[in-house]
């Protein structure tokens, strides 16, 4: 199963410069066990899922380094059902920011997954995964882990929305914010969101992964002309 979503992302910097910006783009959600929808016919064209693009990299395929990194934290999904909202690798590129795994134990997806992971990828090349423990709403919380943002350090904690995708209205919702630690009055520094609905059809070429990365990219070099403070990055070991 491979199903796109139009959807609206907005992202908003509280501090120390307030800036936002809200951008129309698409989504995928794939079976990681359905082959045909992590590499249609004209791939290169319409995006592939690919192992290379997530986890440690060394994976042959998104699922298998899915089960070795919630085997490496006790928990067991083989034979059972994952599915991933992510965007696709198109014209040789990808890259996700945010992507997210819902799995479960058994074939029914009717009820809340057994395992949440959310990915992050930042514009260095390093990656890291979050194994979370969301609550009957999909909220989960999580200390950060890795530099992401140049205007960021590596302190503070996510809050994060991260519910299934709502099949049944054809709808996806996901949500972060990040919050700086020893702040007793729950302060923001930035928070993103995206929501979209199924889209009637699949692009002819998937490359919202390119113009997010431009976008992302682009707006960063904004806030350096606003002179706003870059955090010095620390090597990551993965």
């Amino acid at each position: 199963a491979r199903a796109v979503y139009s959807t609206t992302l907005t992202h908003q910097r509280r501090t120390p410069v307030r800036h936002g910006f809200k951008l129309k783009s698409r989504f995928w959600c794939v079976d990681l066990d359905d082959s045909a929808a992590l590499s249609p016919r004209r791939g290169w064209l319409r995006g592939t899922f690919e192992g290379r693009d997530h986890f440690t990299g060394q994976h042959r395929s998104i699922r298998e380094g899915l089960d070795d990194f919630l085997a490496q934290n006790g928990i067991d999904v083989r034979g059972g059902r994952a599915v991933m909202a992510a965007q696709p690798r198109s014209l040789g590129h990808c890259f996700n920011p945010i992507s997210v795994h819902w799995a479960w134990a058994g074939l029914d997806t009717a009820g809340p997954p057994d395992a949440t992971v959310v990915e992050v990828h930042n514009t260095y090349g390093d990656r890291t995964a979050y194994l979370l423990d969301p609550d009957e709403h999909g909220m989960a919380e999580v200390p950060k882990q890795m530099y992401v943002s140049p205007f960021h350090g590596v302190d503070g904690r996510y809050v994060v929305h991260v519910p299934p995708p709502d099949a049944m209205r054809g709808r996806l919702s996901i949500g972060v914010t990040l919050h700086p630690d020893g702040d007793a009055n729950g302060g923001t520094r930035f928070d993103a969101g995206l929501v979209g609905r199924v889209a009637k059809r699949e692009p002819a070429i998937a490359l919202a992964g390119l113009r997010g990365a431009f976008l992302i990219r682009l707006h960063g070099v904004y806030l350096w002309l606003r002179r706003l403070p870059i955090q010095k990055r620390r090597p990551h070991d993965g």
